[in-house]
């Protein structure tokens, strides 16, 4: 999605092109890596034989790869051409690996990739030995995912097309993958509506596609995903990436599942019925967010012997240490009222200098707590404030370890 008025795309789309050509490449080489506090310096410095505009462009290039290795291998961050929402979009690597190779196991052999972006998701699937069709509307957008596909020698499965994705024919391709920007010029777009192209268009497109991935806000309520999708949360290192709802050949219709990566460990749904409430035992269990979002502690509590701390509260409680990819595990110690003043108490008994606070259900913030405990000694543990049976709790305890 294009944020700029014509006049600037136009400029920015110039300065891309200069970045591109040897003296352009030149200067980026010489900006790598450089720090916050040293750009006014080099600026200055290289204002004296570059164009302002296109040192400029260049530092803020520099500043967006060191952004982007948060997402991306650093050996292609560090290459590769970004926009400040392309940065802000793109699926990390990880994530769209995993994506690219679930169509490839379907025997998945070209995509239409709608709204591609910067070429992040493009590149995966190219990876995958996937032929890509990447169609973007934004002449900046698309001529930064060219640049991306030729930089990283991918330029042979990845046709770039400027386009807008509704007017684009993609019956020729064996799959579909819709990425619709949730991001306008004010910010995050919270009405699927408003998404740009609107959710119900993309929906339909993935429908009628022979096989479809259709990427969606982790946050989608469950009662809006389509009868014929399945739905699909993934994390990556516990935190949550994103939701695919997938069409067509190789999915499920109504089937639920959360991936947990690295991995992949895949937990799929079975319709259980909510786990009953339980006295807390010996071990705490915080699934992971995934888990989570996909409505699937009562899978991860079967899995668990385990039952919950409280109806409301996502948090599984068992009295033996089970090892599981689906959830934390903590030992717990002590259960106590919430009462900061036993808390301190009972810290300072312990000799707990590091303190993690962790909570669910509960409005206390956790560097208040921590202001008003002030741990202190050469022991750590962890501490949740939450709800049992309704009751605000604290519970104290620490990463368990498991058998064998």
């Amino acid at each position: 999605m294009n944020d700029l008025a014509p006049p600037d795309a136009l400029r920015a789309l110039d300065t891309l092109h200069a970045l591109l050509t040897p003296g352009g490449r030149a200067l980026l080489d010489e900006v790598r890596g450089t720090a916050p506090a040293d750009e006014l310096a080099v600026a200055t410095r290289l204002r004296r034989a570059h164009a302002p505009e296109l040192v400029s462009a260049a530092l803020g290039q520099a500043r967006l790869r060191q952004r982007a290795a948060a997402k991306f291998p650093a050996a292609d961050a560090e290459r590769m051409f970004f926009t400040p929402n392309g940065v802000e979009q793109s699926t990390r690597t990880s994530v769209a690996a995993y994506r690219a190779g679930r169509l490839r196991d379907l025997g998945v052999t070209s995509v239409a990739d709608l709204c591609c972006g910067i070429g992040g998701d493009a590149i995966a699937l190219a990876r995958a030995g996937i032929r890509v069709l990447a169609v973007d509307r934004d002449p900046l957008t698309a001529a930064v995912a060219r640049a991306n596909a030729a930089e990283l020698g991918l330029a042979d499965l990845i046709e770039v097309r400027e386009a807008d994705v509704t007017e684009v024919d993609t019956s020729s391709y064996d799959a579909v993958f819709v990425d619709p920007a949730r991001r306008g010029g004010r910010g995050r777009i919270f009405d699927p509506e408003a998404y740009s192209p609107p959710l119900s268009w993309a929906v339909g497109a993935a429908a009628a596609a022979r096989t479809a991935a259709l990427k969606i806000a982790p946050g989608i309520p469950h009662e809006a995903i389509p009868a014929a999708a399945e739905a699909e949360w993934v994390s990556d290192g516990g935190d949550v990436k994103e939701a695919v709802l997938w069409f067509g050949e190789g999915s499920e219709a109504g089937a639920v599942r959360a991936t947990l990566l690295p991995g992949p460990r895949t937990l799929r749904g079975r319709g259980l019925p909510d786990p009953g409430v339980r006295p807390v035992g010996r071990y705490l269990y915080e699934p992971d967010g995934a888990v989570i979002r996909a409505h699937l502690v009562a899978e991860a509590a079967e899995e668990l012997g385990g039952g919950l701390i409280d109806p409301t509260i996502a948090y599984i409680t068992a009295d033996a240490a089970r090892p599981t990819p689906y959830a934390t595990a903590y030992e717990i110690t002590d259960q106590l009222p919430f009462n900061v003043k036993k808390l301190r108490a009972l810290l300072r008994t312990r000799e707990v200098g590091v303190l993690t606070v962790k909570k669910r259900g509960s409005a206390v913030e956790p560097e208040e707590l921590r202001r008003k405990v002030k741990p202190s000694g050469p022991n750590a543990a962890t501490v949740f404030l939450t709800r049992v049976a309704g009751a605000p709790t604290m519970l104290l305890g620490h990463p368990a370890t498991m058998p064998g």
